[in-house]
């Protein structure tokens, strides 16, 4: 079922790099030399040093990578209005990695970003994926680290070795964060309501309230109530730690408009501190 979650958006849209000059007839000044067009849309104004990843290179290059590691996977693929865009690779093996609840799994993640508009930086990271919901976790430290060779008339992409770099991820890191998992399952949660509250006047990440004049919780909070009732009632669980995280880390991707590194960030801030809580 949770295939069908997947997003499956436009990732290798048609880009090109092209003069600015040639397409205005008008003189522009140093750096202003080239724009970019992504889905014939300009989205970025670049100099002639600039080297630019397409998404064939980043995307494509780790996807021939995990093939030739023999790593089974899933694809989940993002387009944020031509500019900016993520392809996560979902290490599809639950018969080895998998949180102990059985209707709760939690499978390793990669994902990969980039950007026409210089929004986002060209990079990896590790992270989780919940079947649950259709929402990456993104607290790993883990990164992938690669390099970008610019020549004036080339730019190539130079991967790692990816069976390596998972293997060196599982060893490290997994088994670790998914026992912290396990340990947030643990701590149930009595009051949800103070639960959101608390959690809000620590992380600031939106306002509780409705508005100072009115202590109701707000749109957003309720959301994040809904949603741990919800999934409480869907895993037969009384609300606990790992359920709230997974409440305001559903919010986070899917209410709050913030770019994929933004909401990275805000992603560990939210788990440190509620793992904190237990």
């Amino acid at each position: 079922m949770y295939l069908e979650k997947l997003k499956k958006d436009e990732v290798f849209v048609t880009c090109e790099v092209l003069n600015f000059k040639g397409l205005t007839e008008f003189q522009t000044r140093r750096g202003y030399d080239n724009v970019i067009v992504s889905n014939r849309k300009i989205v970025n104004v670049v100099s002639n040093s600039y080297g630019h990843i397409t998404n064939e290179m980043l995307f494509k290059k780790a996807e021939e990578m995990l093939i030739d590691a023999q790593i089974k996977y899933q694809k989940q693929t993002i387009n944020r209005a031509d500019r900016s865009f993520i392809t996560d690779f979902i290490i599809d093996d639950t018969s080895q990695f998998t949180v102990k609840n059985d209707k709760d799994v939690i499978l390793p993640m990669l994902r990969f970003k980039n950007s026409y508009d210089g929004s986002e930086k060209t990079s990896g990271h590790f992270g989780f994926y919940r079947k649950v919901c259709s929402n990456g976790l993104h607290i790993s430290d883990a990164k992938i680290e690669f390099s970008i060779r610019r020549t004036k008339n080339n730019t190539m992409l130079l991967m790692p070795k990816m069976k390596e770099l998972f293997q060196k991820f599982l060893d490290n890191e997994f088994y670790k964060i998914t026992h912290k998992f396990d340990k947030m399952k643990s701590i149930k949660l009595i009051d949800t309501k103070e639960f959101v509250r608390q959690v809000l006047e620590e992380t600031k990440l939106f306002k509780y309230e409705c508005s100072d004049k009115n202590s109701d919780p707000s749109k957003k909070s309720r959301r994040v109530l809904e949603i741990l009732d919800n999934e409480s009632i869907l895993l037969n669980e009384k609300p606990n730690l790992w359920l709230g995280y997974n409440a305001f880390n559903a919010v986070l991707h899917n209410d709050l408009k913030k770019s994929f590194t933004k909401q990275k960030q805000l992603d560990k801030e939210l788990f440190e501190e509620i793992y904190a809580m237990a």
